[in-house]
Protein backbone atom coordinates (compact mmCIF):
# COMPACT_ATOMS: atom_id res chain seq x y z
CA UNK A 1 0.00 0.00 0.00
CA UNK A 2 0.57 3.44 -0.57
CA UNK A 3 1.53 6.17 2.26
CA UNK A 4 -1.86 7.88 1.58
CA UNK A 5 -3.43 4.27 1.67
CA UNK A 6 -2.14 3.46 5.00
CA UNK A 7 -3.13 6.54 6.69
CA UNK A 8 -6.59 6.19 5.47
CA UNK A 9 -6.82 2.87 7.31
CA UNK A 10 -5.87 4.26 10.27
CA UNK A 11 -8.49 4.45 12.82
CA UNK A 12 -8.65 7.39 15.32
CA UNK A 13 -5.81 6.36 17.80
CA UNK A 14 -3.65 8.13 20.75
CA UNK A 15 -1.27 9.77 18.08
CA UNK A 16 -3.88 11.80 16.83
CA UNK A 17 -5.47 12.62 20.29
CA UNK A 18 -2.13 14.43 21.26
CA UNK A 19 -1.94 15.68 17.92
CA UNK A 20 -5.53 17.26 18.61
CA UNK A 21 -4.23 18.25 22.37
CA UNK A 22 -0.63 19.92 20.92
CA UNK A 23 -2.08 21.66 17.73
CA UNK A 24 -5.30 23.16 19.62
CA UNK A 25 -3.18 24.87 22.00
CA UNK A 26 -1.46 26.66 19.26
CA UNK A 27 -4.72 27.68 18.38
CA UNK A 28 -5.25 28.78 22.00
CA UNK A 29 -2.52 31.05 22.33
CA UNK A 30 -3.10 32.28 18.57
CA UNK A 31 -6.93 33.45 20.05
CA UNK A 32 -5.50 34.72 22.86
CA UNK A 33 -3.38 36.77 21.77
CA UNK A 34 -5.87 38.19 19.07
CA UNK A 35 -8.04 38.77 21.52
CA UNK A 36 -5.97 40.23 24.32
CA UNK A 37 -5.24 43.34 22.32
CA UNK A 38 -9.07 44.03 22.49
CA UNK A 39 -8.61 44.53 25.73
CA UNK A 40 -5.29 46.88 26.07
CA UNK A 41 -6.86 49.07 22.99
CA UNK A 42 -9.48 50.77 25.38
CA UNK A 43 -6.63 51.32 28.51
CA UNK A 44 -4.21 52.63 25.56
CA UNK A 45 -7.07 54.80 24.04
CA UNK A 46 -6.36 57.06 27.27
CA UNK A 47 -2.75 56.66 28.13
CA UNK A 48 -1.76 57.30 24.87
CA UNK A 49 -4.58 60.05 23.66
CA UNK A 50 -5.45 58.22 20.38
CA UNK A 51 -8.19 58.96 18.17
CA UNK A 52 -10.50 56.66 16.65
CA UNK A 53 -8.59 55.42 13.64
CA UNK A 54 -4.94 55.84 15.28
CA UNK A 55 -6.50 53.23 17.23
CA UNK A 56 -8.06 51.00 14.51
CA UNK A 57 -4.84 51.34 12.77
CA UNK A 58 -3.00 50.06 16.22
CA UNK A 59 -5.36 47.24 16.35
CA UNK A 60 -4.15 46.25 13.08
CA UNK A 61 -0.82 45.86 13.59
CA UNK A 62 -1.07 42.06 14.89
CA UNK A 63 -3.23 41.51 11.46
CA UNK A 64 -0.73 43.00 9.40
CA UNK A 65 1.64 40.58 10.79
CA UNK A 66 -0.98 37.51 10.28
CA UNK A 67 -1.11 38.35 6.25
CA UNK A 68 2.43 38.06 6.13
CA UNK A 69 3.15 35.26 7.89
CA UNK A 70 0.39 33.23 6.48
CA UNK A 71 2.14 34.56 2.74
CA UNK A 72 5.73 33.08 4.40
CA UNK A 73 4.20 30.27 5.89
CA UNK A 74 2.25 28.37 2.96
CA UNK A 75 5.16 29.09 0.87
CA UNK A 76 7.84 27.61 3.08
CA UNK A 77 5.56 24.86 4.18
CA UNK A 78 5.35 23.58 0.80
CA UNK A 79 9.10 23.98 -0.22
CA UNK A 80 10.81 22.55 3.39
CA UNK A 81 8.29 21.40 5.16
CA UNK A 82 5.29 21.65 8.09
CA UNK A 83 6.64 21.26 11.16
CA UNK A 84 9.67 23.38 10.90
CA UNK A 85 7.15 26.56 10.08
CA UNK A 86 4.98 25.23 13.31
CA UNK A 87 7.71 25.73 15.58
CA UNK A 88 9.78 28.62 14.14
CA UNK A 89 6.70 30.31 14.05
CA UNK A 90 5.32 30.17 17.78
CA UNK A 91 8.77 31.34 19.19
CA UNK A 92 8.76 33.96 16.64
CA UNK A 93 4.90 34.96 18.13
CA UNK A 94 6.00 34.70 22.14
CA UNK A 95 9.13 37.31 21.43
CA UNK A 96 6.68 39.64 19.74
CA UNK A 97 3.86 39.49 22.62
CA UNK A 98 7.25 39.87 25.34
CA UNK A 99 8.31 42.91 23.45
CA UNK A 100 4.72 44.36 23.33
CA UNK A 101 4.20 44.21 27.32
CA UNK A 102 7.65 46.48 27.53
CA UNK A 103 6.84 49.10 24.50
CA UNK A 104 6.28 52.33 25.57
CA UNK A 105 5.31 54.17 22.33
CA UNK A 106 2.44 54.37 19.85
CA UNK A 107 5.32 53.21 16.73
CA UNK A 108 7.64 50.44 19.27
CA UNK A 109 4.01 48.82 20.37
CA UNK A 110 2.44 48.59 16.63
CA UNK A 111 6.46 46.75 15.31
CA UNK A 112 5.71 44.78 18.12
CA UNK A 113 2.23 43.71 17.05
CA UNK A 114 3.88 43.60 13.64
CA UNK A 115 6.23 40.93 14.90
CA UNK A 116 3.91 38.85 17.16
CA UNK A 117 1.10 38.39 14.09
CA UNK A 118 3.77 37.34 11.77
CA UNK A 119 4.50 34.71 14.24
CA UNK A 120 0.60 33.76 15.05
CA UNK A 121 -0.35 33.73 10.98
CA UNK A 122 2.19 31.28 10.45
CA UNK A 123 1.51 29.42 12.84
CA UNK A 124 -2.80 29.25 12.36
CA UNK A 125 -2.10 28.80 8.75
CA UNK A 126 -0.02 25.99 8.97
CA UNK A 127 -1.76 23.69 12.00
CA UNK A 128 -4.70 22.52 10.24
CA UNK A 129 -3.40 21.64 6.50
CA UNK A 130 -0.12 19.85 8.61
CA UNK A 131 -2.45 17.71 11.23
CA UNK A 132 -4.78 17.28 8.76
CA UNK A 133 -2.33 14.67 6.94
CA UNK A 134 -1.96 12.71 9.45
CA UNK A 135 -5.79 11.85 9.89
CA UNK A 136 -8.18 9.98 7.50
CA UNK A 137 -11.11 10.97 5.34
CA UNK A 138 -13.53 9.46 7.89
CA UNK A 139 -12.65 11.70 10.60
CA UNK A 140 -11.03 14.46 8.89
CA UNK A 141 -14.03 17.13 9.21
CA UNK A 142 -14.56 16.73 12.79
CA UNK A 143 -10.78 16.88 13.49
CA UNK A 144 -10.01 19.92 12.12
CA UNK A 145 -13.10 21.80 13.43
CA UNK A 146 -12.44 20.53 16.81
CA UNK A 147 -9.24 21.42 16.38
CA UNK A 148 -10.29 25.04 15.78
CA UNK A 149 -12.58 24.83 18.95
CA UNK A 150 -8.94 25.36 21.14
CA UNK A 151 -9.34 28.87 19.77
CA UNK A 152 -12.01 29.55 22.12
CA UNK A 153 -10.53 29.11 24.88
CA UNK A 154 -7.98 31.46 23.77
CA UNK A 155 -10.76 34.36 23.78
CA UNK A 156 -11.83 33.16 27.18
CA UNK A 157 -8.47 33.19 28.76
CA UNK A 158 -8.51 36.99 26.96
CA UNK A 159 -11.51 38.02 28.43
CA UNK A 160 -10.62 37.05 31.61
CA UNK A 161 -7.20 38.45 31.55
CA UNK A 162 -8.51 41.52 30.59
CA UNK A 163 -11.30 41.33 33.31
CA UNK A 164 -9.43 40.43 36.33
CA UNK A 165 -5.05 41.98 35.23
CA UNK A 166 -6.13 45.31 32.76
CA UNK A 167 -8.29 47.55 35.51
CA UNK A 168 -6.02 46.47 38.36
CA UNK A 169 -3.49 48.54 37.93
CA UNK A 170 -1.48 51.62 35.34
CA UNK A 171 0.19 48.35 33.94
CA UNK A 172 -2.26 45.82 33.50
CA UNK A 173 -2.26 45.75 30.53
CA UNK A 174 1.51 45.34 30.32
CA UNK A 175 1.46 41.92 32.56
CA UNK A 176 -1.83 40.45 30.15
CA UNK A 177 0.86 40.75 27.61
CA UNK A 178 3.58 38.69 29.01
CA UNK A 179 1.01 36.14 30.72
CA UNK A 180 -0.17 35.43 27.09
CA UNK A 181 3.67 34.95 26.05
CA UNK A 182 5.05 32.92 28.72
CA UNK A 183 3.22 29.58 28.62
CA UNK A 184 4.24 29.21 24.79
CA UNK A 185 7.65 28.74 25.67
CA UNK A 186 6.15 25.37 27.41
CA UNK A 187 4.24 24.20 24.41
CA UNK A 188 7.09 24.53 22.11
CA UNK A 189 8.71 22.14 24.56
CA UNK A 190 6.09 19.63 24.25
CA UNK A 191 5.93 19.75 20.43
CA UNK A 192 9.62 19.18 19.72
CA UNK A 193 9.05 15.43 19.46
CA UNK A 194 5.66 15.89 16.68
CA UNK A 195 7.07 14.09 13.26
CA UNK A 196 6.88 15.65 9.57
CA UNK A 197 4.00 15.16 7.44
CA UNK A 198 3.81 11.81 6.12
CA UNK A 199 1.96 12.53 3.10
CA UNK A 200 4.46 16.00 2.46
CA UNK A 201 7.52 13.40 2.85
CA UNK A 202 6.00 10.97 0.35
CA UNK A 203 5.49 13.79 -2.18
CA UNK A 204 9.01 14.56 -1.81
CA UNK A 205 10.11 11.10 -2.47
CA UNK A 206 11.37 10.55 1.11
CA UNK A 207 9.02 7.50 1.51
CA UNK A 208 11.40 5.90 3.76
CA UNK A 209 10.76 8.45 6.16
CA UNK A 210 7.35 8.25 5.89
CA UNK A 211 7.20 4.96 6.19
CA UNK A 212 8.23 5.25 9.80
CA UNK A 213 6.50 7.51 11.20
CA UNK A 214 3.15 6.09 9.53
CA UNK A 215 4.61 2.43 11.11
CA UNK A 216 4.87 4.29 14.47
CA UNK A 217 1.27 5.56 14.31
CA UNK A 218 0.18 2.20 13.07
CA UNK A 219 2.07 0.56 16.29
CA UNK A 220 0.41 3.16 18.50
CA UNK A 221 -2.50 2.04 17.42
CA UNK A 222 -2.46 -1.53 18.06
CA UNK A 223 -1.36 -2.73 14.72
CA UNK A 224 1.20 -4.37 12.30
CA UNK A 225 3.47 -1.78 10.59
CA UNK A 226 2.69 -2.04 6.88
CA UNK A 227 5.03 -1.58 4.33
CA UNK A 228 4.43 1.01 1.38
CA UNK A 229 5.98 -0.28 -1.84
CA UNK A 230 4.01 2.08 -3.98
CA UNK A 231 5.61 5.40 -3.25
CA UNK A 232 3.63 8.58 -4.57
CA UNK A 233 4.28 8.68 -8.53
CA UNK A 234 2.15 11.46 -9.24
CA UNK A 235 4.73 13.81 -7.19
CA UNK A 236 5.31 17.31 -8.41
CA UNK A 237 7.75 18.80 -6.51
CA UNK A 238 8.15 22.51 -6.27
CA UNK A 239 5.08 23.26 -8.28
CA UNK A 240 4.75 26.97 -9.01
CA UNK A 241 1.95 28.97 -7.50
CA UNK A 242 0.55 29.49 -10.59
CA UNK A 243 -0.97 26.24 -10.71
CA UNK A 244 -3.33 27.48 -8.15
CA UNK A 245 -4.84 29.08 -10.99
CA UNK A 246 -5.26 26.40 -13.45
CA UNK A 247 -8.48 25.41 -14.90
CA UNK A 248 -9.60 22.71 -12.50
CA UNK A 249 -8.19 24.82 -9.47
CA UNK A 250 -9.10 28.58 -9.97
CA UNK A 251 -12.44 28.29 -8.83
CA UNK A 252 -11.76 26.64 -5.66
CA UNK A 253 -9.26 29.39 -5.39
CA UNK A 254 -11.01 32.52 -5.95
CA UNK A 255 -13.68 31.35 -3.91
CA UNK A 256 -11.57 30.57 -0.66
CA UNK A 257 -10.19 34.27 -1.10
CA UNK A 258 -13.70 35.19 -0.79
CA UNK A 259 -15.02 32.91 2.29
CA UNK A 260 -11.34 33.87 3.95
CA UNK A 261 -11.92 37.53 3.59
CA UNK A 262 -15.77 37.67 4.34
CA UNK A 263 -15.58 36.08 7.54
CA UNK A 264 -12.31 37.54 8.83
CA UNK A 265 -13.06 41.07 8.13
CA UNK A 266 -16.26 40.61 9.86
CA UNK A 267 -14.79 38.33 12.71
CA UNK A 268 -12.03 40.63 13.64
CA UNK A 269 -14.26 44.04 13.14
CA UNK A 270 -16.63 42.39 16.21
CA UNK A 271 -14.11 40.86 18.72
CA UNK A 272 -11.26 43.38 17.86
CA UNK A 273 -13.96 46.65 18.99
CA UNK A 274 -16.40 45.23 20.91
CA UNK A 275 -15.48 45.92 24.26
CA UNK A 276 -14.61 49.67 23.21
CA UNK A 277 -18.00 49.72 21.76
CA UNK A 278 -19.53 49.05 24.57
CA UNK A 279 -17.77 51.14 26.91
CA UNK A 280 -19.12 53.89 24.47
CA UNK A 281 -22.49 52.92 25.16
CA UNK A 282 -22.02 53.52 28.50
CA UNK A 283 -21.30 50.55 29.86
CA UNK A 284 -18.34 50.93 32.62
CA UNK A 285 -14.76 49.01 31.75
CA UNK A 286 -15.25 46.44 34.36
CA UNK A 287 -18.79 45.67 32.73
CA UNK A 288 -17.76 45.80 29.20
CA UNK A 289 -15.24 43.31 30.01
CA UNK A 290 -17.74 41.60 32.25
CA UNK A 291 -20.02 41.26 28.75
CA UNK A 292 -16.83 40.15 26.59
CA UNK A 293 -16.22 37.19 28.50
CA UNK A 294 -19.84 36.04 27.88
CA UNK A 295 -19.57 36.43 24.44
CA UNK A 296 -16.29 34.91 23.79
CA UNK A 297 -17.38 31.90 26.16
CA UNK A 298 -20.12 31.29 23.61
CA UNK A 299 -17.14 30.19 20.96
CA UNK A 300 -16.82 26.77 22.19
CA UNK A 301 -20.65 26.06 21.31
CA UNK A 302 -19.97 27.33 18.33
CA UNK A 303 -17.23 25.18 17.16
CA UNK A 304 -18.76 21.99 19.34
CA UNK A 305 -21.81 23.12 16.38
CA UNK A 306 -19.47 22.94 13.66
CA UNK A 307 -17.47 19.79 14.24
CA UNK A 308 -20.84 18.12 14.38
CA UNK A 309 -22.52 19.78 11.48
CA UNK A 310 -19.34 18.96 8.82
CA UNK A 311 -20.08 15.49 8.84
CA UNK A 312 -23.80 15.67 8.84
CA UNK A 313 -24.09 18.91 6.67
CA UNK A 314 -20.97 18.35 4.30
CA UNK A 315 -17.81 21.27 4.89
CA UNK A 316 -19.68 23.78 2.45
CA UNK A 317 -22.98 23.86 3.34
CA UNK A 318 -22.20 24.12 6.72
CA UNK A 319 -19.86 27.72 6.62
CA UNK A 320 -22.86 28.76 4.56
CA UNK A 321 -25.50 28.26 7.11
CA UNK A 322 -23.43 29.80 9.87
CA UNK A 323 -22.52 32.48 7.90
CA UNK A 324 -25.96 33.07 7.44
CA UNK A 325 -26.48 32.49 11.18
CA UNK A 326 -23.67 35.58 12.03
CA UNK A 327 -25.69 37.88 9.16
CA UNK A 328 -29.12 37.25 11.24
CA UNK A 329 -27.33 37.87 14.79
CA UNK A 330 -25.64 40.92 13.41
CA UNK A 331 -29.09 42.47 12.24
CA UNK A 332 -30.16 41.74 16.15
CA UNK A 333 -27.20 43.48 16.98
CA UNK A 334 -27.99 46.23 15.25
CA UNK A 335 -31.44 46.77 16.35
CA UNK A 336 -30.15 46.70 19.89
CA UNK A 337 -31.15 48.78 22.34
CA UNK A 338 -30.34 47.80 25.77
CA UNK A 339 -27.43 45.86 27.48
CA UNK A 340 -29.18 43.16 27.62
CA UNK A 341 -30.07 42.82 24.22
CA UNK A 342 -26.51 43.83 22.94
CA UNK A 343 -25.29 40.42 25.10
CA UNK A 344 -27.72 38.50 23.88
CA UNK A 345 -27.11 39.05 20.47
CA UNK A 346 -23.16 39.23 20.66
CA UNK A 347 -23.46 35.70 22.21
CA UNK A 348 -25.15 34.59 18.98
CA UNK A 349 -22.84 36.41 16.84
CA UNK A 350 -19.79 35.05 18.44
CA UNK A 351 -21.00 31.49 18.01
CA UNK A 352 -21.68 32.00 14.73
CA UNK A 353 -19.27 33.39 13.20
CA UNK A 354 -17.00 30.99 15.23
CA UNK A 355 -18.66 27.86 14.10
CA UNK A 356 -17.72 29.61 10.64
CA UNK A 357 -14.30 29.22 11.26
CA UNK A 358 -14.58 25.59 12.36
CA UNK A 359 -15.92 24.74 9.30
CA UNK A 360 -13.24 26.84 7.08
CA UNK A 361 -10.65 25.08 8.83
CA UNK A 362 -12.11 21.44 7.63
CA UNK A 363 -13.22 22.61 4.09
CA UNK A 364 -9.84 24.69 2.88
CA UNK A 365 -7.12 21.69 3.48
CA UNK A 366 -9.37 19.41 0.95
CA UNK A 367 -9.93 22.08 -1.42
CA UNK A 368 -5.75 21.86 -3.12
CA UNK A 369 -3.62 18.92 -3.21
CA UNK A 370 -0.56 18.18 -1.45
CA UNK A 371 2.08 20.08 -3.21
CA UNK A 372 0.15 23.21 -3.65
CA UNK A 373 -2.36 22.91 0.10
CA UNK A 374 0.30 25.02 2.36
CA UNK A 375 0.51 27.52 -1.05
CA UNK A 376 -3.38 27.53 -1.55
CA UNK A 377 -4.42 27.39 2.70
CA UNK A 378 -0.91 30.53 2.79
CA UNK A 379 -2.54 32.78 0.02
CA UNK A 380 -6.26 32.64 1.36
CA UNK A 381 -5.14 33.35 5.20
CA UNK A 382 -3.39 36.45 3.50
CA UNK A 383 -6.33 37.27 1.47
CA UNK A 384 -8.52 37.16 4.57
CA UNK A 385 -5.84 39.26 6.40
CA UNK A 386 -6.45 42.03 4.68
CA UNK A 387 -10.04 42.25 6.03
CA UNK A 388 -8.80 41.70 9.45
CA UNK A 389 -6.20 44.41 8.47
CA UNK A 390 -9.26 46.77 7.11
CA UNK A 391 -11.72 46.12 9.66
CA UNK A 392 -10.67 47.63 12.77
CA UNK A 393 -9.63 50.96 11.01
CA UNK A 394 -12.75 51.08 9.02
CA UNK A 395 -15.34 50.38 12.33
CA UNK A 396 -12.94 52.90 14.14
CA UNK A 397 -14.26 55.73 11.16
CA UNK A 398 -18.10 54.07 10.36
CA UNK A 399 -18.80 54.11 14.14
CA UNK A 400 -18.79 58.15 15.03
CA UNK A 401 -21.09 58.47 11.90
CA UNK A 402 -23.57 56.07 11.60
CA UNK A 403 -23.05 54.08 15.14
CA UNK A 404 -24.32 50.07 16.17
CA UNK A 405 -26.37 50.48 12.95
CA UNK A 406 -23.93 51.14 10.45
CA UNK A 407 -21.24 48.52 12.02
CA UNK A 408 -23.58 45.72 12.00
CA UNK A 409 -25.85 46.51 9.15
CA UNK A 410 -21.91 46.27 7.21
CA UNK A 411 -21.22 43.00 8.93
CA UNK A 412 -25.21 41.58 7.88
CA UNK A 413 -24.11 42.34 4.25
CA UNK A 414 -20.35 40.89 4.38
CA UNK A 415 -21.57 37.70 5.92
CA UNK A 416 -24.45 37.15 3.43
CA UNK A 417 -22.05 37.60 0.63
CA UNK A 418 -19.53 35.31 2.05
CA UNK A 419 -22.02 32.73 2.31
CA UNK A 420 -23.65 33.09 -1.26
CA UNK A 421 -20.33 32.64 -2.97
CA UNK A 422 -19.51 29.48 -0.69
CA UNK A 423 -22.47 28.21 -1.78
CA UNK A 424 -22.92 28.80 -5.86
CA UNK A 425 -18.29 28.23 -6.19
CA UNK A 426 -17.41 26.14 -3.47
CA UNK A 427 -16.76 22.15 -4.48
CA UNK A 428 -18.31 19.63 -2.60
CA UNK A 429 -14.72 17.86 -0.51
CA UNK A 430 -16.10 15.36 1.41
CA UNK A 431 -14.27 12.09 0.93
CA UNK A 432 -12.17 13.16 -1.45
CA UNK A 433 -8.69 12.13 -1.10
CA UNK A 434 -6.01 14.22 -0.23
CA UNK A 435 -3.15 12.96 -1.98
CA UNK A 436 -4.92 12.21 -5.78
CA UNK A 437 -3.50 15.09 -8.07
CA UNK A 438 -6.33 14.40 -10.65
CA UNK A 439 -9.25 14.64 -7.72
CA UNK A 440 -8.66 18.06 -7.98
CA UNK A 441 -8.87 18.82 -11.73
Amino acid sequence: MSIAQRLEHLPFTPFHRRLLILGGCGYMFDGLDSAIVAFTLPVLKTEWHLSGPALGVLGSATYLGYGLGSLLAGWWADRSGRRSVMMSALALYAIGSLLSAVSGTFSSFFSARLLAGLGAGAEATIIAPYLSEFVSSRYRGAFTASLTGFYSFGYVAAAILGFMIVPSSPDGWRWALVATALPVLMLLWWRRTLPESPRWLDQQGRTHEACRIVGTIEQSAGLAAGLSTTPDTTRTTNRPLSDLFAPGLRRSTFMSWVMWLSITFCFYAFFTWIPTLMIERGMTVTRSFAYAISIYTAQLPGYLASAFCTERLGRRATVATFMVGGGISAIGMAASQTPTQVLLFGILLSMFMNGTYGGIYAYTPELFPTSLRGRGIGLASAIARLGAISSPILIGWIYPKAGFPGVFGLTTCVLLIGASITLLFGPKTEKRPLDQEQAFY
